[in-house]
C-alpha cells in the first residue's frame, strides 16, 4: 500500500467512536434476537447518537465510510448520492433496516443509501457483518445495517430535548439539522428535519483528445429529510408505535452512471417512508406485528438535448409477524413470519410486481455458561425465484477478556427490477447502454469467518476477523453482442450492450482488523482513538471482465481521532483507499488506484446551551472519485451554530 506522511500520522493518532463497550455491556438487535454482543458470533459495531455528532461527517454515508469492512462508493459529498459495500459484497448485496424493516429499494440498489430518518431522530446504528438471510430474508450477503430510531428504542430514561444547527459553507452551502424528543412516562415523541443545499463546485471545460469539449458545469445539491414518530404504551404490555418519513434529493447527476460524452443527468428522488408496530410483552415473551410502507419516485434526465428522461415509481409493502419466547434459561427461540409485495411503473422498464413470503426459526443455546450457539433456518418464496433455504449458524465462546467466535450461513439475492428490465421498453436502443435479463437466477452465496474480540481493559480492545464467501450465480453486467443477447429489447443489428447475466464461481477471502483505545487525560481531558484496515480479494473463474464484482477496494483502512474537554472538542478522521486503476478516454476522467482523504472539525462552547463548530473536509484538497467519472469535492470549509436544550 501506498501510504504517505499525512495518513500515517492519523493512523498513529486516530479517533474512536466514544466509549469502548466492555464485555456484555451492549444488547443488540441486528441479530434479530436481542442478546449480548458477546453472545452473537458475529463482529458487530454499535454507534450511539451521541457519536455520530462528534464525526466530521455530514451525511449517514460519510459516518458509514470510516466503520471497517463497509466501502462506500460515493458520487458526490454530503449524502447525494451513495452505493454501500460490505466484505468486498456488491452495493445491491447490502441489507438495510430502519428500525428492523427493510429498506432495500426494488427499483435500484442505487437508492439504498437514501435512508429516510435525520441525525437528530437515530439512536444508534447497528452493524452486523456477514451473511444474515437466514435472519432477515433476501439481500443480505455482505451483512446488514439497522438504523434505529430513539422512538423505537427500547431506552427507558425520560427525556426533554430540542436541538440543531446551523451551518453555512463553501460553494454557498447551507446545512441546518434540527431535532427534538420527549419521553416521559408511557408516551415518546420524536421528530427531526435535515436540509443541506449547495450549488456545488465548479467544474471546468475539458478538451479532449479529439479536439471536442466538455462544457463546465456546477455539481449542484438539494437534499431534505424530515421524520416524526411517537410510542405509547398501553397497561404495561401492549404498546405502539410509528413513524413516518420523507426524503427529497435534486442533484446534478453527470457521469454518475454513464462515462459518456452526451452525459448532462440530473436526477430527482422522493421517498416516503411509514412504519407502524404493536407489540406485547409476557412473562417469558415478546410478539410484534410490523407494517411498513415505501414509496418512492425517480426522474432521471440523461440530457435536456434530446429525449431521455426516465420516470420511475416504486412501490415496497412490508408486512412481519415476530414471536419470542424462552424455553429456559438456556434456550430462547424466535420465530417469524414476512409476507412483501414490491411494484414499479417505468416507462423504460414497464410495469411489473412481484410478491414474496418468508418464514423463518431461530434458537439462542447456552448449554453451559460461557458457550452461546446460534443456530437458523429460513425459507422464501418469491414469483421471481421460486424457492429458496438459508440456513446459519453462529457460535462464540468467552474466555475471561477474550470472545472466540465464528459463523457459517448461506444468503441469497434476487434481481431487482433494473438489472432484469432496464432499457426493456425503449425503443431503438442505442450501442453501449445497459440491458435488463427478466431470466435472471437469484444469486446463491455461503460465507464463513472466524474470529475474536479482546478486551485488553476496559478502554483498549482489540478485534480481528478472516471470512470468505462462495458465490454463484452472480449478477453483474457483461458486454455481449446483439446477436447474442436474443429476443429483448429493441436492439440494432450488431451493437454492443452490458448484459445482466448471471455469473458463476465468483469467491471472496478478506481480513478485518480493529484497534481502539481511550485515554483519561485529567482535568476532564478525554482523548479516544482508533485504526481500523480491511483486506479483500476477489477472483472468478470466468475470463469476462465484468462492471461491478472487481470494482471494491482490496485495500481499505480508516483512522479516528477524538479530543474533549470542557471548552472545546476536536475530532479527525483518515481514511485510505486502494483499488482498480480505471480510466474513461470518452470524458478524459481517470479513477486512481489509491487515494487518501482526512477531514476534521472542532467545537468551541460559548455558553451552557451553544457552541461554535468548525469543519474541513478533504484537508490535503485530493483530487479523486469514488466512481468512474463522478468527481468528489475538494477542500472544503464551513462552520456554524450548535445548540441543545
Amino acid at each position: 500500500m501506498k501510504f504517505n506522511l499525512s495518513i500515517l500520522l492519523v493512523l498513529l493518532c486516530s479517533y474512536a467512536f466514544g466509549q469502548i463497550s466492555y464485555i456484555d455491556t451492549v444488547t443488540v438487535n441486528a441479530s434479530n434476537l436481542p442478546m449480548k454482543m458477546s453472545e452473537t458470533g458475529r463482529h458487530i459495531t454499535v454507534i450511539t447518537q451521541q457519536q455520530l455528532l462528534e464525526l466530521p461527517a455530514n451525511s449517514l454515508d460519510e459516518v458509514l465510510q470510516t466503520i471497517s469492512g463497509i466501502e462506500i462508493q460515493s458520487r458526490n459529498g454530503f449524502g447525494a448520492q451513495a452505493d454501500i459495500s460490505m466484505r468486498g459484497s456488491t452495493f445491491t448485496q447490502v441489507l438495510i433496516l430502519v428500525d428492523g424493516m427493510k429498506l432495500n429499494d426494488p427499483l435500484t440498489a442505487h437508492f439504498n443509501g437514501n435512508i429516510p430518518i435525520t441525525f437528530a431522530e437515530i439512536e444508534r446504528i447497528e452493524i452486523l457483518r456477514g451473511p444474515a438471510a437466514a435472519l432477515y430474508g433476501p439481500d443480505a450477503v455482505g451483512g446488514v445495517i439497522n438504523f434505529i430510531s430513539k422512538t423505537f428504542s427500547n431506552k427507558k430514561v425520560e427525556e426533554k430535548s430540542i436541538g440543531g444547527e446551523l451551518i453555512f459553507g463553501d460553494n454557498q452551502l447551507v446545512k441546518s439539522n434540527q431535532g427534538f424528543a420527549f419521553q416521559k412516562g408511557k408516551l415518546k415523541v420524536g421528530g427531526g428535519l435535515s436540509i443541506t443545499q449547495s450549488i456545488g463546485e465548479h467544474v471546468e471545460e475539458k478538451v479532449l483528445m479529439n479536439g471536442s469539449t466538455l462544457e463546465e458545469y456546477y455539481n449542484d445539491f438539494d437534499i431534505k429529510t424530515a421524520g416524526l414518530s411517537f410510542a405509547q404504551s398501553f397497561g404495561g404490555a401492549w404498546t405502539a408505535k410509528a413513524r413516518l418519513a420523507y426524503d427529497h434529493r435534486d442533484f446534478s447527476a453527470r457521469y454518475f452512471y454513464t462515462s459518456s460524452p452526451l452525459d448532462k443527468s440530473r436526477e430527482i428522488t422522493q421517498n416516503w417512508w411509514s412504519h407502524a408496530q404493536l407489540s406485547k410483552v409476557g412473562k417469558k415473551s415478546f410478539t410484534d406485528f410490523n407494517i411498513a410502507y415505501k414509496y418512492n419516485t425517480d426522474r432521471f434526465v440523461f440530457s435536456p438535448d434530446f429525449p431521455s428522461t426516465n420516470e420511475h415509481v416504486s412501490d415496497y409493502l412490508n408486512l412481519n409477524l415476530n414471536h419470542s419466547f424462552n424455553l429456559s434459561r438456556m434456550i430462547n427461540l424466535k420465530t417469524g413470519i414476512q409476507v412483501d409485495q414490491r411494484k414499479i411503473e417505468s416507462n423504460d422498464r414497464g410495469n411489473h410486481q412481484d410478491w414474496h413470503y418468508g418464514v423463518y426459526a431461530m434458537a439462542l443455546l447456552k448449554p453451559i455458561d460461557l458457550l452461546s450457539l446460534t443456530a437458523s433456518i429460513r425459507a422464501d418464496y418469491d414469483q421471481n425465484y421460486k424457492f429458496e433455504f438459508s440456513p446459519q449458524l453462529n457460535a462464540s465462546y468467552l474466555l475471561d477478556n477474550l470472545v472466540l467466535r465464528a459463523a457459517v450461513g448461506k444468503s441469497i439475492r434476487a434481481a431487482d427490477y433494473t438489472e432484469r428490465y432496464v432499457s426493456n421498453n425503449l425503443e431503438s436502443l442505442t450501442a453501449g447502454r445497459s440491458l435488463g435479463n427478466p431470466d435472471l437466477l437469484a444469486e446463491k452465496s455461503w460465507s464463513e469467518e472466524i474470529g475474536f474480540d479482546y478486551y485488553m481493559n476496559e478502554n483498549l480492545t482489540l478485534k480481528a476477523t478472516a471470512f470468505a464467501r462462495q458465490s454463484s450465480e452472480l449478477i453483474d453486467y457483461v458486454e455481449r453482442n446483439q446477436s447474442e443477447i436474443g429476443a429483448i429489447g429493441d436492439l440494432q443489428e450488431g451493437a454492443n450492450y452490458f448484459f445482466a447475466e448471471n455469473i458463476s464461481d465468483v469467491s471472496t477471502t478478506g481480513v478485518e482488523l480493529d484497534l481502539a483505545q481511550k485515554f483519561d487525560l485529567g482535568n476532564n481531558n478525554t482523548m479516544s482513538t482508533s485504526i481500523s484496515y480491511t483486506y479483500l480479494n476477489t477472483s472468478s473463474s470466468e475470463e469476462e471482465v465484468s462492471v461491478y464484482i472487481s470494482s471494491h477496494a482490496k485495500h481499505l483502512c480508516s483512522a479516528r481521532l477524538f479530543l474533549q474537554n470542557k471548552f472545546f472538542k476536536f475530532g479527525l478522521t483518515g481514511l485510505y483507499k486502494e483499488r482498480p486503476f480505471r480510466i474513461a478516454p470518452g470524458i478524459s476522467s481517470t479513477l486512481e488506484d489509491s487515494y487518501y482523504l482526512l477531514n476534521a472539525m472542532t467545537s468551541f462552547r460559548i455558553s451552557e446551551h451553544l457552541e461554535i463548530s468548525l469543519q474541513m473536509n478533504n484537508i490535503t484538497d485530493v483530487e479523486y472519485q469514488n466512481v468512474l467519472g463522478a468527481a468528489m469535492p475538494r477542500r472544503w470549509f464551513m462552520g456554524g451554530l450548535r445548540f441543545g436544550l
